[in-house]
């Protein structure tokens, strides 16, 4: 009865004595009961669910907006309308803060180039013309001033350390937790407050003092030119005729063939990072993936989240959870809740037979050869050619398994146009396929 005084729409679980009852009575008083395959799963959905809907359940009211002290807003614009080589780091707390309205007016306003981390992609556009997101590597080592909006130094931005920073880089920090502060690099100036409030107060401050960095800059010239190369270095990749596909060439069907609104679920090691820097995100809070702590698994929880808020409020809007095949194995069964339920989520599953890298079929035989696969196995590998796509067609859904770029095609034209059955596409990738060169490698 108090949760559903509390207004609480989903609760997610399973059930078995003594909690059969609880689901029952959920159910009795209007709660969406979704029965799940595993509690972290189930969990997983949960904490999506409020992200996506922006509600929370209070447990005790909800503080006052904060805004940050004048005088740090008066400094921060200081700092900012000094700076040569300025970039604006949006962070998730952005997108949790609903900030996305100001955010854009402060980036039209000054000018500044813009990276977003991986779930604030679509706070503003990915398609923005001042989103350096492609040129990632040089935006974070070469700024000057970076302003971190409500963006946190921890392994995603490195630290905020060099050589991936500069050592005498000014960072601004606005963040609504106070003990973020100062995390890791002094910061040149801290704004303690809500995301949106502040930036408000930023836009405040900017009209009093007009700031607008020139798109012409030898800094402007830097981005564009490494911009243009890495796009051009992905494209190259992307178009390549050879079998077995890369991961390239496969995000680049996936983006020519789904809907710019859909939700984006994606989690996995290679095609997660790949995946961020091919699909772009048009608005906010529209892309889920393993986030802070690279958790694996979140992905199917947090599709059945998506496709239930969207079937609720949105039903025109798909739901795509892009998984490496690892990552799909942590949570597959949940693929039978998806038919239980008949949420039409689109999942591709980018089958590179392992963790990273893999074997094709004859290299798995001719290392078996050497003896117990517990023992001459590369621990990263898995079973080659594995048919992820009978999962989905085992509990009433469509199943594709595709080797080629026109399979792939045919499979995605199919499957964004039914939008009442939930499908999967198992599409298969070179075992050896990885990422572009980079210029660092992890966490240096």
């Amino acid at each position: 009865m108090a949760a559903g005084e509390a207004n609480i729409e989903y609760m997610f679980g399973i059930v078995g004595i003594p909690i059969t009852e609880i689901a029952v009575a959920a159910q009795a008083v209007g709660i969406k009961y979704i029965g799940m395959r595993n509690e972290q799963a189930a969990c997983y959905a949960a904490s999506a669910i409020g992200y996506l809907t922006g509600r929370y359940v209070e447990c005790c009211p909800p503080p006052p907006i904060s805004m940050a002290e004048h005088s740090a807003v008066s400094k921060a614009v200081s700092i900012i309308a000094h700076a040569k080589q300025p970039l604006l780091i949006i962070g998730k707390g952005a997108a949790y803060s609903h900030a996305e309205n100001n955010i854009r007016k402060l980036v039209d306003l000054c000018g500044l180039p813009f990276l977003p981390t991986p779930m604030a992609k679509g706070v503003v556009p990915d398609n923005h013309p001042n989103c350096v997101a492609a040129a990632r590597s040089t935006a974070l080592q070469h700024a000057d001033v970076v302003i971190l909006l409500g963006a946190r130094l921890n392994w995603i931005l490195h630290f905020g350390l060099p050589p991936r920073f500069r050592q005498d880089v000014k960072v601004i920090q606005i963040d609504i937790c106070a003990e973020e502060l100062g995390n890791n690099v002094r910061p040149a100036a801290v704004l303690l407050g809500d995301i949106n409030a502040v930036t408000k107060q930023l836009l405040e401050e900017f009209s009093k003092r007009p700031l607008k960095y020139p798109s012409n800059t030898e800094w402007w010239k830097k981005l564009r030119e490494k911009i243009k190369n890495n796009e051009e270095r992905s494209k190259a990749l992307a178009l390549q005729k050879s079998l077995p596909m890369n991961y390239y060439t496969v995000f680049h069907h996936i983006r020519e063939l789904i809907p710019k609104d859909s939700i984006l679920v994606s989690e996995g090691a290679n095609t997660m990072d790949i995946g961020r820097t091919m699909l772009p995100n048009y608005y906010p809070r529209q892309r889920l993936d393993a986030g802070t702590f690279g958790t694996m698994g979140v992905g199917l929880g947090f599709a059945i989240a998506a496709a239930l808020v969207a079937k609720d409020r949105t039903p025109e809007k798909r739901v795509i959870c892009i998984e490496g095949d690892s990552a799909f194995g942590f949570s597959g069964m949940e693929v039978e809740t998806i038919c239980r339920y008949n949420l039409p989520i689109l999942i591709i599953v980018v089958n590179n037979n392992g963790i990273y890298t893999g074997l094709n079929a004859d290299n798995w035989k001719e290392m078996l050869q050497y003896g117990d696969p517990a023992t001459c196995v590369p621990p990263v590998s898995l079973l080659p050619n594995s048919h992820y796509e009978e999962i989905m067609s085992a509990f009433g859904g469509k199943g594709y398994f595709v080797k080629t770029p026109e399979e792939l095609q045919k499979a995605l034209k199919a499957s964004v146009a039914d939008k009442q059955t939930p499908s999967l596409i198992n599409v298969m990738i070179d075992p050896q396929s990885e990422r572009k060169k980079q210029v660092f490698v992890f966490l240096s």
